[in-house]
């Protein structure tokens, strides 16, 4: 079972380098654009991230335990994925108009009026790139649930050198703008080849049918509560950069550099996590899904290993390409040793969420993060006051901890009704 399950993780891997490597293009030739231009492209992406990966992605992952017990028969997964399509249309109208809204908000929390004013037609053009990303009705979550993750793969690569080139030729000549046409081209690609790829596999088309509102709401059961979990999890992870910003100007700054290391060292334990969904969804019994969960927490874990290894090894190079400053990455490499114990924990209880996701309990999983996050951000700025960086690092390795200790009881307590279910059904 290993072994399927890192051949199914190393295209959704891949396919996360690519879009990582696309994002920091974009954010490059940003930087050498202008400095109001990169400002405004931060302000714009505090509200796209989070509502492209909750109402967008939290929602199109929750589709997997519906799809991949018709793996043998993916003809039979047409009305669920139509059913999907009217939801993803739903909670992309959602995100879709949080993004239109980010220059009020702006305005209302005091970003400097150049800021906004540079903003121009950026909203409208990501609004549109939601809606579009959304209308793919989950292609890609679907391609992992029947089998076929390497095709995600080609769907990444096509999107990422869309925005790349894109941004490359039309940034130095239109600013944000030239940033909003990169990421609408990207997304419009990334959905046309990704349900292509779809239509190959199931061998009809998928169309949209007349929506089955019971289905859908069953549909929603599971991908809301996942959406809020991630909207959790951003939330939390905003107030301990907040608790940060309020240390020194250094930390804050040797904040944000673990940061992207630990987005980039979250990624094997993700990509493992997605591809155990089918396997855990499609499990006879209690003894198979609990199988299948152990050998993805153990392989996520390696991964996370082999990461952590390279990262302190080249660690100096590293840091030297995401600051010039001295201080700054002598203090982010005193922190890195605690940095990659959190990003471990946090890896190993995403195993265990997206594994109550498959069982199609998310709604436990956002129960346990709330709990989690929620007793963290209380004490963000005291620790925060109190023991600076270190403290607050220290005490989002012990959150991650907690909860792995609370998802992984979660999913052995809800696994055991696996068997059951079938004997019942």
């Amino acid at each position: 079972m290993g072994g399927v399950i890192i051949r199914s993780a190393v295209p959704l891997f891949l396919s996360m380098v690519t879009s990582v490597i696309g994002t920091f293009v974009v954010t490059s030739v940003l930087g050498r654009h202008a400095t109001v231009t990169l400002a405004a492209f931060a302000v714009m992406t505090a509200v796209l991230n989070p509502a492209a990966a909750a109402a967008v992605t939290g929602a199109l992952r929750g589709l997997g335990p519906f799809v991949a017990p018709h793996r043998d028969d993916p003809v039979r997964a047409v009305p669920v994925l139509r059913d999907a399509r009217w939801l993803t249309l739903l909670v992309g109208t959602a995100g879709a108009l949080a993004v239109l809204a980010v220059p009020l908000l702006a305005r209302v929390t005091g970003v400097p009026g150049e800021v906004v004013a540079e903003l121009g037609p950026l909203p409208w053009l990501l609004a549109l790139y939601l809606l579009v990303y959304a209308s793919g009705g989950g292609a890609t979550t679907v391609l992992v649930a029947l089998g076929h993750s390497r095709q995600v793969l080609w769907s990444s690569l096509a999107g990422t050198a869309v925005m790349a080139c894109c941004s490359l030729v039309l940034v130095p000549r239109l600013g944000l703008t030239g940033v909003g046409v990169a990421w609408l081209l990207w997304g419009t690609v990334g959905v046309v080849v990704a349900n292509v790829c779809l239509r190959r596999a199931i061998g009809v088309r998928v169309g949209r049918g007349r929506p089955r509102p019971a289905r859908i709401a069953e549909l929603a059961r599971v991908s809301v509560p996942l959406a809020a979990t991630v909207l959790i999890k951003f939330g939390g992870l905003g107030v301990i950069t907040f608790a940060a910003s309020t240390t020194s100007a250094r930390d804050a700054a040797a904040h944000a550099v673990l940061t992207t290391l630990t987005s980039l060292i979250m990624l094997a334990s993700l990509s493992v996590a997605q591809a155990s969904v089918p396997e855990v969804a499609r499990a006879p019994d209690a003894a198979g899904a609990r199988r299948a969960n152990r050998v993805a927490a153990l392989v996520a874990l390696g991964g996370t290993a082999v990461g952590a290894l390279v990262l302190l090894v080249v660690s100096d190079p590293v840091l030297a390409l995401l600051t010039d400053d001295p201080g700054v990455r002598e203090r982010a490499a005193g922190l890195l040793p605690l940095m990659l114990l959190a990003s471990a924990a946090d890896g190993a209880q995403a195993v265990q969420g997206i594994g109550l996701t498959a069982l199609k309990k998310s709604a436990a999983s956002m129960v346990y993060f709330a709990g989690g996050y929620g007793l963290m951000v209380v004490a963000a700025v005291p620790v925060a006051a109190t023991w600076g960086l270190t403290g607050l690092w220290a005490a989002l390795a012990v959150t991650n901890l907690v909860l792995v200790v609370l998802q992984g009881t979660g999913f052995h307590r809800h696994s055991a009704r696996v068997g059951r279910a079938v004997v019942e059904a």
